[in-house]
C-alpha cells in the first residue's frame, strides 16, 4: 500500500532548494513521458482562493448525473494522497488504486532521471500520465498556487477556464494585493477559450477583466452574464440560454450557492446539451469533505458533548472566515446554540484576519496545535491571536483533548462546534473520526 507520507519522503530530496515558480521544470518532463498532457480529454481548468474544490465537486455530480465519465485532480489531500486523483469510470468514479499510482510514480521517477523538480511537479505529471491512459469524457483540473506558473497550466487549450473568489492568501509566492493574485490567477485564460469568473472583489475583478481582454479569452461573468438567489428554499439561475429553478445545494452554507452557480454557468456554457435533470441531480448530490461538513457519527461526535452539532471545515484565510462566519450567523438564526470554534493553523496563514469575522458570534475558541505539518502554529500562538482580535480563547494539545474539555462541562444547551483554521487539520479530524475521503 502506497503511504502518503511514503510519497513525499521518496520525492524529498529532488525538491529544489527554494521554488521558482515557472513551467521548464514540468514541461521537461512531460516531454520525457511522451507529452501527456496533449492527449486528455476536454479540460476545465479552475483557479481561485476559495472555492476551486466545492466549484468542480459540482461540475463532477452534475456532470456524473447525465452519464459522463469524469477526471479529477485536486490538491491538497486530506487523509491520503489518492484522495486528489480521480479516475473516470461508466458508473462514477474511484480514487486511483495503488498499483495504478505505484506504476506511474515510477514512470515519472524514471523519467525525471534525478533532476530538480517540486513535489506537486511530478505529481501532477504522474497524474496526467494517468489521466492521458483512461478513457474519460472530461477533466476537471484544479490550478496548485496561482495559476501562470502552476504545474497544471501547462494545458495548451482547456475546454474552459474558471476563476473562483479571490481573497488574500499565499502572498510570498503570489503578491501582497488582491490585484497582483488576480493577475496571477488570470494565467489560465486563454485566448478564445471561455473564462467563467465568479464573484469577486472589486479590485480582483478589475484585474480579471483587463487580464481577459488582453488575451482574448471571452469573459462571462457573474452579475452580469449569469445570476443567481435564493428563492422560496430554491435555487434560481439565469443566463443566456435562460432561467432555470433548482434545489438548494447539498453543500451547506450561502458560498455553496455561489460555488454551484459558477459550476452550472462553466457547463452552460460548454456543455450546452446537458438536460434540467442532471443540473438537479448534481447539486443534490455533490460531495465534498471538510468544507463545511457535519459530523454525526463517527468518533469525534463519541467525544464531544452529549448533542453537540459538529462541523468541519478547511477554511483557512480571511476570505475563508468571512463566509464561514456568514453561515454560522444563519445556523444561529435557524436554530441557536453557543459556537466554539477548535482551530489550529500554520504560521503561513495570517490567523487575525481569519478569526475576525468570529468576534460576536463564537462564545470562545478551543486553540489545538497541527500535529501532521511542520509549519503548523502551536495552540498558544493560536489563542493569541484569537484574545488579540477579541475572542475569549483557551488552548488543548489535540482536538481530542479539546472535545473531552468540552464534554466535561455541563451545557444548557449543546454547543454548535466547528472545526477549523486549515485543511491538515481537517485531514487529522477525518482520520481521528474514522472517514477518511472516498
Amino acid at each position: 500500500m502506497i503511504e502518503s507520507d511514503g510519497i513525499l519522503t521518496r520525492f524529498m530530496p529532488l525538491h529544489p532548494k527554494k521554488i521558482d515558480l515557472s513551467l521548464g521544470r514540468i514541461e521537461r518532463l512531460l516531454g520525457e513521458l511522451g507529452s501527456p498532457e496533449r492527449r486528455l480529454p476536454p479540460t476545465i481548468h479552475v483557479a481561485g482562493t476559495n472555492g476551486k474544490g466545492s466549484t468542480i465537486a459540482f461540475m463532477r455530480a452534475i456532470l456524473e448525473a447525465a452519464g459522463r465519465r469524469v477526471h479529477v485532480y485536486t490538491s491538497p489531500y486530506l487523509v491520503r494522497f489518492h484522495e486528489r486523483i480521480r479516475l473516470a469510470a461508466a458508473s462514477g468514479g474511484r480514487l486511483v488504486d495503488d498499483n495504478r499510482l505505484a506504476v506511474a510514480f515510477d514512470a515519472c521517477e524514471r523519467a525525471n532521471n534525478g533532476h530538480p523538480i517540486s513535489i506537486f511537479e511530478i505529481t501532477t505529471a504522474a497524474a496526467f500520465k494517468l489521466f492521458s491512459e483512461t478513457p474519460a469524457d472530461y477533466l476537471l483540473l484544479e490550478v496548485g498556487l496561482g495559476g501562470r506558473y502552476d504545474a497544471t497550466n501547462v494545458i495548451e487549450r482547456p475546454l474552459a477556464t474558471a476563476v473562483t473568489p479571490i481573497s488574500m492568501d499565499h502572498i510570498e509566492f503570489l503578491g501582497d494585493t488582491l490585484e497582483k493574485i488576480a493577475f496571477e490567477k488570470a494565467g489560465i485564460f486563454k485566448a478564445g477559450v471561455p473564462a467563467i469568473v465568479g464573484p469577486q472583489p472589486r479590485a480582483a475583478l478589475e484585474t480579471l477583466e483587463r487580464e481577459g481582454r488582453r488575451v482574448g479569452a471571452p469573459l462571462f461573468l457573474a452579475g452580469e452574464d449569469f445570476r443567481f438567489h435564493e428563492e422560496h428554499g430554491r435555487l434560481v439561475y439565469e443566463d443566456s440560454h435562460g432561467l432555470i429553478d433548482l434545489p438548494l445545494p447539498r453543500l451547506a452554507g450561502r458560498h455553496q450557492q455561489m460555488n454551484a452557480a459558477t459550476a452550472i454557468a462553466v457547463l452552460r456554457e460548454t456543455v450546452p446539451e446537458l438536460e434540467a435533470e442532471a443540473f438537479e441531480l448534481g447539486l443534490t448530490a455533490a460531495e465534498w469533505p471538510a468544507r463545511l461538513q457535519r459530523l454525526g457519527t463517527g468518533r469525534v461526535p463519541e467525544l464531544a458533548p452529549r448533542g453537540a452539532d459538529i462541523w468541519l471545515d478547511g477554511g483557512h484565510n480571511e476570505g475563508g472566515g468571512r463566509v464561514l462566519a456568514e453561515a454560522m450567523a444563519d445556523f444561529e438564526e435557524k436554530s441557536s446554540r453557543p459556537l466554539v470554534l477548535v482551530c489550529g493553523m500554520l504560521t503561513t496563514k495570517d490567523t487575525g484576519a481569519f478569526l475576525a469575522s468570529f468576534k460576536g458570534l463564537a462564545q470562545e475558541l478551543i486553540a489545538v496545535p497541527i500535529t501532521s505539518n511542520s509549519t503548523g502554529r502551536t495552540a498558544a500562538d493560536v489563542a493569541g491571536h484569537a484574545t488579540d482580535v477579541g475572542l475569549h480563547a483557551a488552548s488543548c494539545d489535540s482536538v481530542e483533548a479539546a472535545l473531552r474539555f468540552l464534554a466535561a462541562r455541563e451545557w444548557r444547551m449543546p454547543p454548535r462546534i466547528l472545526i477549523t483554521g486549515s485543511l491538515y487539520l481537517a485531514g487529522e479530524v477525518l482520520a481521528l473520526n474514522g472517514t477518511p475521503p472516498e
